[in-house]
């Protein structure tokens, strides 16, 4: 009986997926090189397809990496909940945004993009929660915006 993709499955084909980003390579360039579609790639990217242990190598060598590398992040497994930084950086635009603050070379810079983005973060995680919360109460509301100095009631 043939077993399908499991976890570690998931976690080869994320880990496929950012070390071709991060040679910036296409699904098709890497799928032209291991003989196969962009489709193919795409599975195994998705963890929907399993990665034979001869291709398994063919793209590690291929993306100048050992076959172990692939696996990084499968011992983690034990708590789902928690990420690994592997799977932050298959976020998509993750590895866009730490190439590009890598390049700032001002530490004090650095850190004001670091609490920007913090500050971005919490406070879309705090609309997600309040929104959650007046749905799950059945509050419909209406948000009305007045302009500076307008003492009107806001009501029809």
């Amino acid at each position: 009986m043939r077993k399908g993709p499991d976890s570690v499955d998931h976690i080869v084909g994320r880990n496929i997926r950012i070390y071709r980003l991060e040679k910036a390579l296409t699904q098709t360039e890497l799928a032209d090189e291991l003989g196969l579609t962009f489709q193919q790639v795409q599975k195994y990217e998705k963890g929907t397809n399993r990665v034979g242990s001869g291709r398994l190598l063919k793209i590690a060598t291929f993306l100048g990496i050992s076959v172990t590398a692939l696996f990084k992040g499968s011992d983690e497994m034990a708590d789902l909940d928690k990420q690994s930084i592997f799977d932050q950086l298959a976020k998509p635009h993750a590895n866009r945004l730490l190439q590009a603050f890598a390049r700032i070379d001002d530490d004090g810079l650095r850190r004001s993009v670091v609490h920007l983005v913090e500050e971005i973060a919490n406070k879309g995680l705090a609309r997600r929660r309040e929104s959650q919360s007046t749905f799950h109460r059945g509050d419909v509301g209406c948000l009305s915006v007045r302009a500076p100095g307008d003492v009107s009631s806001g009501q029809s």
